[in-house]
């Protein structure tokens, strides 16, 4: 019984410390790295910029975290205020990736029917290989609703298997 009243008290006690905040701020450094404008050996890389054009660099990069060399580094951890470092630029490239394969796919779509359509695959018709990249703008649109009418996938009987 007096076990469990200490538990519970300090259960109760714990509760309030961390709902009051007499807990200190835990700080966790992200793999030893730390700001650049508090890296000794950044600053020194800073203080050797000669042209406008590094000299802006440097102060751009002060915002970022760096390691032991002075160098900055990149953050792929997931948290928010690392967004700009790689999800940013990791999502703009699978849109363009994106714009790309689609553009291929329908300009190999709208050749299939004719009867020059190996010739055109070496050839490129330019007049719809561009009407097929100004409509691959909207791929991830068209997908979503190729994927929705079913017209997006193969069923599996069309689909080959090599026998194993």
């Amino acid at each position: 019984m007096r076990r469990l009243f200490s538990r519970r008290l300090f259960a109760v006690l714990l509760s309030a410390f961390l709902l009051l905040g007499f807990a200190p701020a835990a700080k966790a450094d992200v793999a030893g790295l730390t700001p650049c404008s508090e890296s000794a050996r950044f600053q020194q890389r800073a203080a050797t910029a000669k042209t406008d054009q590094a000299k802006a660099r440097f102060a751009m990069y002060s915002q970022s975290v760096c390691g032991a060399d002075g160098l900055p580094h990149l953050i792929v951890d997931g948290r928010w205020n690392h967004a700009g470092d790689f999800m940013l630029p990791g999502i703009a490239f699978l849109y363009i990736a994106g714009c790309i394969g689609w553009a291929g796919r329908n300009y190999l779509r709208a050749i299939r029917g004719d009867k020059d359509a190996t010739m055109k695959e070496i050839q490129i018709d330019l007049p719809l290989a561009f009407k097929s990249t100004l409509a691959a703008a909207t791929w991830p649109l068209a997908a979503f609703g190729e994927l929705t009418s079913g017209k997006l996938l193969e069923p599996d009987d069309k689909v080959t298997v090599s026998p194993r």
